[in-house]
């Protein structure tokens, strides 16, 4: 089963490699990808959601996501599964760019992208707000695969566990809400 999945995982990538990539696309990708490292982009935005007063619930839910995320893939998961990175295995594929983590599953960039993209769609009150953030969510995993950094199955597992996440986190916030209130 796992042969089944890493020969899907490289014949999509290389597809991808072969018919999606465009020159003119390519720094736009490499930017917005870029902007997740660490989850940069997710945590200075949920931090300028949490100083805002309407936004606050938003910006405290996104971050103890993007938390639980944290640590169930690069503390737990990705240490111990140890999968290689794409570019280091699949014969052909040129990656755009490289990463200092040698662990590609699960994707570090698309769980935090889920986390507190999923968590600001369980709390915006602005329906554009949550499209945004889930769109915003999906272009972090594609931007991924774009790159040639993570497979197929680690942008899948990091959604879910991202998903995941933010459901936790939400429902985390909506209890200490009920406890808290008058």
């Amino acid at each position: 089963m796992l042969e089944i999945i890493q020969t899907v995982d490289e014949t999509i990538l290389l597809w991808i490699q072969e018919t999606v990539r465009q020159g003119w696309l390519n720094p736009l990708v490499e930017f917005y990808t870029t902007l997740g490292n660490g989850g940069l982009l997710w945590i200075v935005l949920s931090l300028a959601l949490l100083c805002w007063r309407p936004t606050r619930r938003v910006g405290a839910a996104s971050l103890l996501a993007l938390a639980i995320g944290f640590l169930c893939t690069n503390v737990a998961v990705k240490p111990l599964i140890q999968r290689p990175r794409p570019y280091t295995v699949v014969e052909g594929l040129v990656p755009l760019l490289t990463s200092g983590d040698p662990n590609s599953f699960p994707s570090g960039h698309t769980c935090a992208a889920f986390a507190a993209g999923l968590a600001w769609a369980g709390t915006c009150s602005a329906r554009w707000a949550r499209v945004a953030a889930v769109v915003s969510a999906v272009c972090m995993g594609l931007s991924r695969l774009y790159v040639g950094v993570h497979y197929p199955s680690d942008v899948l597992a990091g959604a879910l566990i991202g998903s995941l996440a933010a459901l936790a986190a939400l429902a985390l916030a909506r209890r200490w809400e009920r406890r808290h209130q008058p």
